[in-house]
């Protein structure tokens, strides 16, 4: 079993974390992920903070297994109640983004939750490391969603981070079965996160048309947008995504579209539809319980192979 410090901490049996997609993190996605015995993540970065303590509220129907909340700073409509609202929903684990990490991490760990921070930089790790989060989830510029204008590679930013630093690590960006989770583990972390695989996942919220895309898009097939400013995103390659990419005269951010029209309407031509490189990798939609056992099974099985191959000769 792939059982270690992020399992311990999270209490949960796969060292899997779902990303906290903005309006998409929700019941019915993350409680699929924790009952497959994963860590299921709501998101707070619509700023429906009346939406989200239903969806908490129903995730404690859908499920007895351990999930958690995010704290996405820059999208948080009221940075100053926040805190309060997360710890009054009775969560054990948070995942803080898009900020400083000195920002609410004390009072979250006074108020006995555990706090991994997500990092773009062996830099910002430090920060992070040093503002006494219990973990870090290091995220490569491959993967969906808000990126840090600089993106660097999770091969390159992974190792850096698991070398400098003795805090269990998760890895994001780039990772959808056991090959990827075995070579995260290899490059020094005890876990990984998976967003754009969730996404195209049965039970994600999400038009059939963007779960499609996904499927038919080639590893090519999503742009970086806003590098001249923050936050910038990496996105599914459309005419309006493309159109953006080397507009380096607006903020892309304004041409994000209506969530209803894009997320749940399909209408992928009228605003952003967040991806990663991963992408190119999807080739059909499936349930989430399948997405995370076949991971952990094959990730295994890697292990023991390689063990076999290159150790025990």
């Amino acid at each position: 079993m792939l059982h270690n410090r992020v399992t311990a901490l999270l209490g949960v049996d796969i060292p899997i974390v779902q990303a906290p997609m903005g309006w998409i993190a929700r019941s019915a996605l993350a409680s699929a992920v924790s009952n497959a015995g994963a860590m299921g993540i709501i998101e707070t970065s619509s700023g429906e903070l009346d939406v989200v303590r239903d969806e908490i509220a129903k995730m404690k129907d859908l499920t007895d297994k351990p999930f958690g909340v995010n704290i996405a700073q820059a999208f948080v409509a009221d940075p100053t109640v926040i805190v309060e609202f997360v710890i009054a929903q009775g969560v054990q684990f948070v995942t803080t983004s898009a900020g400083s990490p000195r920002r609410y991490t004390g009072q979250l760990k006074d108020a006995g939750l555990t706090v991994f921070h997500v990092v773009p930089t062996l830099r910002a790790a430090e920060k992070a490391v040093n503002a006494g989060v219990d973990g870090l989830i290091v995220e490569g510029g491959e993967g969906g969603g808000f990126k840090n204008p600089r993106p660097v590679s999770t091969m390159v930013l992974l190792p850096s981070v698991t070398k400098a630093f003795e805090l269990p690590v998760i890895a994001a960006g780039g990772f959808l079965d056991g090959r990827t989770m075995a070579a995260a583990l290899a490059l020094g972390a005890e876990g990984v996160q998976m967003g754009t695989a969730m996404v195209s996942s049965w039970e994600s919220p999400v038009h059939a048309n963007w779960k499609q895309a996904i499927i038919a898009a080639a590893e090519t097939d999503t742009v970086f947008l806003n590098s001249h400013t923050s936050p910038a995103l990496r996105a599914l390659r459309t005419p309006h995504t493309e159109a953006l990419e080397f507009d380096h005269g607006a903020n892309a951010m304004a041409a994000f579209g209506r969530v209803d029209d894009v997320y749940f309407g399909g209408d992928l031509g009228a605003g952003i539809a967040l991806s990663g490189q991963v992408a190119g990798r999807i080739d059909s939609s499936r349930p989430v319980d399948e997405i995370i056992g076949e991971c952990a099974a094959e990730c295994e099985g890697i292990l023991a192979e390689l063990s076999a191959r290159y150790v025990d000769r």
